[in-house]
């Protein structure tokens, strides 16, 4: 009897060891699995972003080319880059432009500073202070940098620090615009795996409204959120880039990550019109104030338009997934972190919102 129980001992412990081995050896490879492919993530994630965001209008285009995917997928990746290194060609070469200019004529000594208005003295609560720094500047401006370069040279810092951070969001974009052409080359293929996963996940009577939504939730945040965020930032380096204003680029990207957070894009337009009254003709700045109020009342125009009906994603929701996403990877985050939350968040309610149900229905 007692020979019986050991050998069944011997037996449970040699079964444990082995569950053991075989679950350290599968949690060793899905972390490694994980590590490397953990660079790849976001930019993956962006391009799945893009492709779903897109298909609607992208589905068009194989029917026109004969149902020829593959060359549908190249024509919409060469255009869809296009529109990306178009417009980043001009603002890089805005914000080059501005920087040698400035480091030239500082370096020939002959670097001036436009003497403010007076007016400027009469700002509420600050305007004599401006003024005063302003006009220090204008008259000695070696004098103003040494006695303001503690501060000049942190915010130096965190902008040669940004700039040198958009170069490599830049790559990110492209690589992940090539990868949405590639899932939309196989759309039937992705959309089968993305069923599979998700039904995994839930049951099978729940899956379609989870596909349908995660589907709806994503086109609803690229568009509401993202696409106004880019019309605004657009409209608003246009107005700048007409006024000359100096560094325009490095502005419209200012306006374009305030607007994915879901901040008034005014916070960087109301100091530009300060700027623009103080140097230059009344009829042109108040045309440019007009521009850019309604640039920053836009979103009250645009969201409901764009965005899909019965999207309710709390502006909150939106905003913490853009600023935590931005925290984790970068520029690039900015965009998938938004989009993410907002994700989480829909499918929750509405995971929580049909077990309610459910609980209703059963106590009836």
């Amino acid at each position: 009897m007692n020979l019986s129980k050991q050998k069944e001992d011997k037996i449970l412990t040699n079964r444990v060891i082995e569950i053991v081995i075989r679950l350290t050896l599968i949690f060793l490879i899905i972390t490694l699995c994980f590590q490397i492919i953990k660079p790849f993530i976001i930019i993956v994630l962006w391009g799945i972003i893009i492709a779903v965001a897109v298909f609607p209008l992208y589905k068009k285009l194989p029917l026109e080319l004969s149902r020829r995917n593959n060359l549908a997928a190249i024509f919409y990746t060469l255009f869809a880059l296009s529109l990306l290194i178009g417009p980043l060609l001009m603002v890089s070469g805005s914000l080059v432009e501005t920087s040698s200019h400035l480091a030239q004529s500082f370096k020939a000594g002959n670097l001036v500073i436009p003497p403010p208005n007076k007016s400027v003295s009469e700002w509420p609560l600050v305007g004599e202070k401006i003024y005063d720094s302003w006009n220090q500047a204008s008259s000695n401006i070696k004098v103003t940098l040494q006695q303001y370069f503690p501060e000049i040279k942190q915010v130096g810092e965190a902008i040669f620090s940004a700039i040198a951070g958009i170069g490599g969001s830049i790559l990110q974009f492209i690589f992940s615009i090539i990868i949405s052409g590639v899932f939309l080359a196989n759309a039937q293929g992705s959309h089968a795996t993305t069923v599979k996963i998700i039904s995994r996940l839930t049951t099978k009577e729940q899956e379609p409204h989870f596909t349908e939504l995660a589907t709806a939730t994503i086109r609803s945040v690229t568009l509401g959120v993202l696409g106004v965020a880019v019309i605004q930032a657009t409209l608003g380096g246009i107005g700048m880039s007409i006024m000359n204003v100096p560094g325009w680029g490095l502005w419209t990207l200012i306006i374009l990550v305030l607007a994915v957070a879901q901040l008034p894009v005014l916070i960087v337009l109301l100091p530009v019109i300060i700027y623009v009254f103080s140097v230059t003709a009344t009829i042109p700045a108040v045309i440019f104030t007009l521009w850019s109020v309604l640039i920053g009342l836009s979103d009250n125009l645009l969201k409901p338009l764009l965005m899909g009906r019965g999207m309710e994603t709390p502006t909150l929701v939106i905003l913490l997934g853009a600023i935590g996403g931005m925290l984790l990877f970068g520029i690039l985050g900015l965009f998938v972190g938004a989009i993410i939350l907002a994700l989480g968040y829909e499918l929750f309610m509405a995971w929580l919102n049909r077990e309610s149900d459910q609980e209703f229905n059963n106590n009836e």
